[in-house]
């Protein structure tokens, strides 16, 4: 209808008619002004961002602007089964997996019984930068035993470096430590980015900004990627809400972490952290458990 309306102005004035009233023009730009008006106010409507609502581990809510631009979460919510410790996604598309994922925190692991449970593959703790101001890197205790072991007993294994790196240089470095170590060993499964915030004691990390998060993920997977593996990021909705910039990397899939019922998340990933209060025969204590969502 706008369009009409200009076109009819725009012969009047090309035709310079030399009856149209004064009173006449301002009826004809009164309702041109009206119409575009009501468009510019749908246009707006349209881009109006959705909002997400979710709570972090211990109840406290948010809420955060969705980003249109990120690949979305293509998970059925209603199809995610809990049936006591394990999780199912009930979807003929998806080939669902189960694994776990440790550290030296766990001991000595009887593999062979955790493969007996149910459970397909696992990607174990590498290595990690301590938190503290000197930040030095240490290999996982535990690493060689855990992915000799779990391989003999036939999980498939991928591997995750707990950051804390202040810049991209030491993220390089992360990274550079990973692939020296892994000379050794083939992988099934990605290799992890997993950045967290220590929540109990001062960190070297406390000021980095999610600009700097951001750049230090990317410079991590790209060092890792070069080498010939294939990198992942862990994550939690927080991280996606205010610290990772999903859009700069979306070259990478998540590892996403969420103790609800189903994931919170709108946006895609491949593995989900569902626990970290689970017990697997052959783990002593509580430990992590995973749903892979196989294509």
């Amino acid at each position: 209808m706008g369009i009409c309306v200009i076109f009819a102005y725009s012969l009047m004035m090309v035709g310079c008619h030399e009856d149209i009233t004064e009173e006449q023009s301002e009826i004809e730009i009164s309702s041109n002004d009206n119409v575009e008006n009501a468009v510019s106010e749908y246009q707006e409507e349209q881009l109006e961002p959705e909002i997400l609502n979710f709570r972090d581990v211990f109840g406290e809510e948010y809420q955060v602007e969705i980003n249109e631009k990120i690949a979305k979460n293509p998970y059925d919510n209603a199809l995610f089964q809990h049936k006591e410790e394990k999780l199912y996604y009930n979807d003929s598309d998806y080939d669902c997996r189960l694994g776990v994922d440790v550290s030296h925190h766990q001991g000595y692991i009887d593999w062979q019984k955790v493969k007996a449970e149910g459970y397909d593959f696992t990607f174990l703790r590498i290595g990690y930068r301590g938190y503290g101001k000197e930040g030095n890197i240490n290999a996982d205790t535990e690493f060689d035993r855990n992915i000799q072991n779990a391989k003999n007993a036939g999980l498939d294994v991928g591997v995750y470096f707990f950051a804390q790196a202040i810049n991209e240089e030491e993220a390089k470095e992360e990274a550079d430590f990973v692939i020296k170590k892994l000379q050794s060993y083939s992988l099934e499964l990605p290799v992890v980015y997993d950045p967290e915030s220590i929540l109990d004691a001062t960190a070297r990390t406390d000021d980095v900004s999610g600009e700097q998060f951001t750049k230090n993920a990317a410079a991590f997977c790209k060092t890792i990627k070069k080498a010939g593996y294939e990198p992942m990021i862990y994550s939690n909705m927080l991280w996606e809400a205010y610290k990772l910039d999903l859009e700069q990397l979306s070259d990478y899939p998540v590892w996403y972490a969420d103790y609800e019922l189903v994931p919170q998340t709108p946006y895609d990933f491949t593995f989900w952290q569902y626990t970290n209060e689970g017990s697997v025969n052959g783990i002593s204590g509580n430990t992590d458990l995973n749903i892979w969502m196989k294509k």
